[in-house]
């Protein structure tokens, strides 16, 4: 693991709001938790995007991946619409995460569920240089499925 950077948070929804934290001492990502103060049911093909009633302060060259939970994409089919979703550096307001339920059947969100995972990664940023062409590849501009399987 690389050393730790600081995550400012604000809790936003008294009552509702919950401080992410890493599930586990090895946990890559942070579990955010839906603020909602009734369930919130999704059905099948339904998305919505939930409050997490957080707002963060990333550090600066750092963004916030939102990634989906395993354990709810592979028991309930809940995926996240934009995975990751990305949280610049500058942004200040409610993290939301965009979900949609892809199984078959009804799934309710429940106050303070967790919902989702917040990975902090660095950002590297590039210069762009305009060409003509570009170099040569074995693969070339081969797509989807030109590698094998």
């Amino acid at each position: 693991m690389t050393a730790n950077v600081a995550l400012k948070v604000q809790l936003l929804r008294e009552g509702l709001s919950v401080m992410p934290s890493y599930a586990t001492a090895g946990a890559a990502g942070l579990d955010l938790h839906a603020a909602l103060e009734a369930p919130k049911t999704l059905q099948p093909g339904e998305r919505a995007a939930i409050p997490t009633g957080i707002a963060i302060g990333l550090p600066p060259g750092y963004e916030g991946q939102v990634r989906a939970r395993s354990g709810l994409a592979s028991r309930h089919g809940i995926a996240l619409v934009n995975a990751p979703g990305t949280v610049d550096e500058d942004y200040r307001g409610e993290v939301h995460v965009l979900i949609v339920n892809l199984g078959q059947v009804a799934y309710t969100v429940q106050p303070k569920d967790r919902i989702a995972q917040l990975v902090v990664a660095p950002v590297t940023r590039v210069s762009l240089e305009q060409v003509e062409e570009l170099s040569d590849t074995a693969r070339g501009s081969g797509g989807f499925g030109s590698t094998g399987r």
